[in-house]
């Protein structure tokens, strides 16, 4: 009667155990599309046999553990690569704005200042015609005016990438919360000798996803819990601890902070990966570049526009005045450019100025065209630095958006491409697989199956011995 007590048991434990694992593989089917999950298995261990008498039998089995399909090497890759990814996904739209502004179409700045010159260069034809001295005004009116709305658009671009860092803070802080409160949980479960196998996987997309946004590094203390720390070093999570993350404005500029502990620290390019340094890298180091070039291009165009306006007189004689508000330093020259308030159309010096101490206005010819000639050469003469004419060096600057761009697109791609390669490992090692989670149900199927059966005949084994006892 020992005997079938002990098949019994047996019989129990199997149909546990396969209704268990059956379970399991209901919940991997579920969450098939659910990103991030790794499939789970229940790992099945036999009870001690027992010795009776010159042998050992059996006690069955049991469940010991449900455990998930898990690479730290893929997870980690993924990681690094999302890095990558969310910095040249951050620079996209960016630039994308910028090849807006630096176009290379029949309305651009180029084509501004050629225009420009060239209305000099039609003056110098019939210097005393007021229209053709309407429209030298008329078109540095315009040229400044292209440079100040480019610059407005680099300003926009600016505010547009502050207005994207600020949308993203909450949640990239929502995130950091979020690990804290599951390495707690983690901790909590683990400490009891089970597996939070759907924490973990929460926490590791958790951890992808921060790594994409601002380059977060991680690593698994030895209770369980998952360290994020910025790039520089700088914490995130600290056990169940999380720090945040604020947008600031100081003196006009936005910055980011981070609250960790108490204490206030303020988050530079080189704290920052991912997302957000391909943010900031486009606000604060690319597009000042840009600035700095325009405000140079503008400052060279007035000043030596200037300089051979002043060295010519208009139709009253009149010289040493400027042609356009006469910038003191490079800086912010584009966004200041304009045409001298005090300029009239008698005024614009095509003639050549007279000799000292000069004669009376009308001695002076109305044909002299000396001085727009000399002007409207400028726009091919003119090198700046001795390299480039006004032309050239915008184009040089239009080249190197498009360059970028360019190079950001391709990087972009492949970083995309690494990213999909390791999730498609990713999802071959841990993910799951209909056609397999089919086999393995039908094979915990059949044993539910035999294990009934084997409940069944040891049960009419039972009542057959309580027969032959009465």
């Amino acid at each position: 009667m020992a005997g079938l007590v002990n098949a019994l048991n047996s019989a129990r434990t199997s149909l546990e155990v396969n209704q268990k694992s059956i379970e399991v593989i209901g919940n991997n089917i579920s969450n098939l599309n659910t990103e991030g999950y790794s499939r789970q298995s229940t790992t099945l261990t036999p009870y001690p046999a027992m010795n009776f008498g010159d042998f050992f039998i059996g006690q069955g089995v049991k469940v010991t553990d449900v455990q998930r399909d898990h690479d730290v090497f893929v997870t980690n890759q993924l990681q690094s690569k999302s890095v990558a990814f969310g910095l040249y996904n951050g620079q996209s739209r960016a630039l994308t704005e910028l090849e807006r502004v630096f176009n290379v179409t029949e309305e651009n700045i180029a084509t501004e200042v050629d225009r420009f010159f060239d209305s000099w260069q039609e003056l110098s034809a019939s210097p005393s015609d007021l229209v053709l001295r309407d429209i030298v005004i008329q078109r540095g009116e315009l040229l400044s005016t292209k440079f100040n709305n480019t610059v407005n658009d680099l300003n926009t671009v600016q505010e547009n990438i502050n207005d994207s860092i600020v949308s993203k803070v909450d949640d990239v802080n929502s995130k950091i919360r979020e690990i804290a409160d599951l390495n707690e949980r983690v901790f909590n479960i683990e400490i009891h000798g089970q597996t939070a196998n759907s924490a973990r996987d929460r926490r590791d997309q958790l951890a992808k996803e921060l790594a994409g946004s601002v380059g977060a590094q991680t690593y698994e203390d030895a209770k369980g819990m998952l360290a994020v720390q910025l790039p520089g070093g700088m914490p995130l999570v600290q056990g169940n601890q999380a720090m945040s993350i604020e947008a600031v404005t100081v003196s006009g500029n936005l910055e980011l902070q981070l609250h960790a502990g108490g204490v206030t620290r303020t988050l530079g390019q080189q704290n920052l990966g991912g997302e957000f340094e391909g943010l900031v890298n486009m606000r604060d180091t690319f597009i000042p570049e840009l600035k700095d070039d325009l405000d140079k291009l503008a400052y060279e165009i007035s000043t030596q526009v200037n300089a051979q306006h002043r060295a010519g007189a208009g139709l009253d004689s009149v010289t040493n005045r400027d042609f356009f508000v006469e910038p003191l330093v490079v800086l912010d020259a584009a966004r200041n450019m304009s045409v001298n308030s005090l300029l009239d159309s008698s005024q614009v010096a095509a003639a050549q100025a007279p000799p000292a101490p000069g004669p009376p206005a009308e001695v002076i010819s109305t044909g002299d065209n000396r001085n727009a000639l000399i002007i409207s050469s400028i726009g091919e003469t003119y090198l700046i630095g001795g390299i480039d004419n006004f032309d050239s060096y915008y184009g040089k600057m239009t080249s190197r958006v498009g360059v970028e761009s360019n190079q950001n697109q391709l990087s972009l791609q492949g970083a995309e491409d690494a990213v999909v390669q390791l999730q498609n490992m990713r999802d071959g090692l841990a993910g799951v697989s209909l056609e397999e989670e089919m086999i393995d149900l039908i094979v915990y199927q059949r044993g539910f199956e035999s294990s009934a059966k084997f409940l069944s005949t040891i049960d009419e084994m039972m009542n057959s011995l309580i027969n032959m006892r009465n």
